[in-house]
């Protein structure tokens, strides 16, 4: 059989199956109520149910530092493969949730020991716990995929001509992530909401054939993994973001929780001083381009999630719009984010990084701070205008911080060097969403003190609570232009390390 060595074929599963990992980051938001109904879970307890997406989060992130270098060490295909396999077992643990009806059976069976284990298997796969564990599983698989993805291109691609493969992967996740409530929906309506977890079987299983007969097999190294120190950055990462899923509800718990997070880090860091095979080479971020490409990167993810969560509730809320209707909004803005990382990734391939930088991160502040206006009337084509340059921009940055942080490492490091500038993205997403529940839950009921039902008197026409209606839209219209306003600032401040970026490099591979 004649080999298939075509390097843009190659990548087609490649970000096939970064798109569908990217998609079941979000799928989860649409289909939260029909889980919530069919485990019997009360509305009082949605702080629990939100771990559906706060695990997947947590397993999504705390991977993605490790995951490159564990690639350097084991083969990129052979680690593509096996995270992929978990994302399907955990997508299966997922599928089955609700589903083991067909054991009740066995219940009355005369062993007590098959009637224990079938209790306890039904009683398993019925609770939201089965839920959560399942989706960190998953996460677990689907977060190791970009990192090792940025590393296949790097082996296949060299210096400028890795900017467009680059911001082919930003935009095959953020194109999945966005098409996930979409997909929730659309299969709900038709099939159960199980449907979701159960359709990623048949496609993975394309993805790791594709894998398996296109991708060609990486050189590895001779080094050995840090075990601990992977342990280490693991705990901290997941204490850390424990510690953001308390902000605005428990305020000592967040301070334990994010103590011991930046303890372990300050650990790691005089741990690897003594070990030359850490996981996250400590030398790395003695790079000023890569420490700044990092730092934007963080950034940027605060700015996206900030924009990507209030865009439909303002929607859902004040414009009473579905949530269908919310996600198809939506759309405006991120169906532009793939045109955008396309152009932004061709741009970095013949000009300066920093020129789509710079432009996205204007773009994306000017956009914001028209949505920062909209109120209860606004509407096309003013709303669609805004949403695609804002969607643009974002776009526009992808190639560039990616690109800038590659080329800027050595090979040794390139595995290691794309598992954390995935993993700076998605801290920024968790700090971002953190700091907007807290601050926003807190800002919200400020507005709301202020607000008075003043009841007409007797005989007086008129809806009494019409203006009492009034005044909550307009709280929530004025909360709303405060997040658009801190999105549009992230923007603003992130041009100051976007101007640190690496420039363009013509040579075959990069620093040594």
């Amino acid at each position: 059989m004649m080999k298939i060595t075509n390097k843009n074929v190659a990548l087609i599963p490649v970000f096939a199956g970064i798109f569908f990992a990217a998609d079941d980051q979000t799928v989860v938001v649409t289909i939260l109520p029909q889980i919530m109904s069919d485990l019997m879970v009360d509305v009082t307890e949605l702080d629990r149910a939100m771990w559906t997406v706060t695990g997947y989060l947590l397993g999504y992130v705390s991977v993605m530092p490790i995951m490159g270098r564990i690639s350097d060490i084991y083969g990129r295909k052979f680690i593509y493969v096996a995270s992929m396999s978990v994302f399907l077992l955990g997508s299966v643990g997922t599928g089955l949730t609700n589903s083991m009806g067909f054991l009740e059976s066995y219940s009355y069976h005369d062993s007590i020991l098959i009637r224990s284990c079938v209790s306890s298997i039904l009683e398993t796969t019925t609770s939201i716990n089965w839920v959560i564990a399942t989706r960190i599983i998953q996460a677990i698989g689907a977060g190791a995929l970009i990192p090792i993805t940025i590393a296949i291109i790097s082996d296949l691609y060299s210096g400028n001509k890795r900017a467009i493969p680059l911001g082919l992967t930003g935009a095959s996740a953020e194109a999945g992530a966005v098409t996930g409530p979409l997909w929730g929906g659309l299969i709900t309506q038709s099939f159960s909401w199980q449907w979701v977890f159960w359709l990623n079987i048949p496609i993975g299983l394309l993805v790791i054939a594709g894998i398996l007969f296109l991708v060609p097999n990486s050189k590895k190294t001779t080094h050995k993994i840090d075990y601990l120190g992977s342990g280490i950055i693991v705990a901290a990462i997941c204490f850390i973001t424990l510690g953001c899923s308390q902000s605005g509800s428990n305020t000592s718990f967040l301070i334990i929780f994010i103590s011991v997070g930046v303890s372990l880090l300050i650990g790691y860091y005089l741990l690897s001083k003594q070990n030359d095979d850490s996981v996250i080479p400590i030398e790395l971020f003695k790079n000023i381009r890569f420490l700044a490409a990092n730092t934007l990167h963080l950034f940027y993810g605060a700015a996206l999630i900030i924009s990507l969560v209030t865009i439909p509730l303002m929607v859902n809320t004040v414009l009473s719009g579905s949530s269908l209707e919310g996600g198809l909004i939506l759309m405006r803005m991120t169906i532009a984010i793939p045109i955008g990382a396309l152009i932004g990734g061709w741009l970095s391939k013949h000009y300066d990084l920093r020129i789509p930088a710079i432009s996205g991160l204007i773009l994306c502040f000017i956009a914001l701070l028209f949505m920062s206006r909209w109120n209860e009337l606004i509407g096309d084509p003013l709303m669609s205008y805004h949403l695609l340059a804002a969607g643009f921009g974002f776009g526009l940055v992808i190639a560039p911080i990616t690109t800038s942080a590659i080329n800027s490492t050595g090979t040794r490091h390139q595995g290691s060097a794309a598992g954390i500038i995935s993993s700076s993205r998605f801290l920024g997403m968790t700090f971002g969403i953190a700091a907007l529940s807290a601050w926003g839950s807190q800002r919200f009921q400020d507005l709301l003190l202020g607000i008075n039902l003043q009841i007409p008197g007797t005989g007086v026409l008129g809806n009494p609570t019409s203006g009492f209606e009034d005044q909550l839209i307009q709280a929530g219209v004025n909360l709303f232009h405060h997040f658009f306003i801190i999105g549009s600032v992230l923007c603003l401040i992130g041009i100051f390390p976007c101007l640190l970026l690496v420039k363009n490099r013509t040579s075959k591979d990069p620093i040594k």
